[in-house]
């Protein structure tokens, strides 16, 4: 476990709010990594989980700083933060409507399974953000009919961003 102080930074292309983990402070958490891995903590008194942190490429890392971690602080770009990490081990699970659609479409299911373990958790998360039940139907089946042509998530977005979601 790492605690230290940051402050938020963002992006001036994107806007992103992030923080940034030092190589020491990196290695200190996972020794000798250099891909992305997932933590849990506080940020403040804000208790978070499941968050990864992104290389940088020198062995910094960041820890974006969305809306919902920004208001629950209280704190915005300038601002420092409290910051208490340690990797988070907790095995994510998939959207169990997404998995039981995909046993009806072996192809489909056949790429899913191809796709590395983030992507098949962006199309899982994606349908269960849905916040109504036909939402829901419908990004089922725009994921399924995705999978059955063979595109990765943001390919999927770009085909089907005319649907209402």
């Amino acid at each position: 476990m790492i605690t230290f102080k940051a402050s938020i930074k963002k992006f001036s292309k994107g806007g992103w709010a992030f923080i940034v983990i030092s190589k020491k402070l990196a290695n200190q958490l996972k020794p000798d990594t250099r891909v992305s891995f997932r933590v849990k903590g506080r940020l403040d008194n804000h208790g978070i989980e499941k968050k990864a942190l992104f290389p940088m490429g020198d062995g910094t890392f960041i820890l974006p700083v969305n809306a919902t971690m920004r208001k629950a602080t209280g704190k915005s770009e300038g601002e420092s933060l409290h910051v208490i990490l340690e990797v988070d081990h907790t095995k994510l699970t998939l959207s169990r409507d997404l998995l039981k659609c995909l046993k009806d479409d072996p192809d489909a299911k056949k790429f899913f399974n191809s796709l590395s373990g983030s992507h098949q958790r962006y199309y899982s998360k994606w349908v269960d953000d849905a916040k109504t039940t036909t939402t829901k139907t419908k990004r089922l089946v725009i994921c399924l009919t995705a999978l059955s042509k063979k595109l990765n998530y943001s390919e999927m977005l770009q085909q089907y961003k005319s649907f209402e979601f």
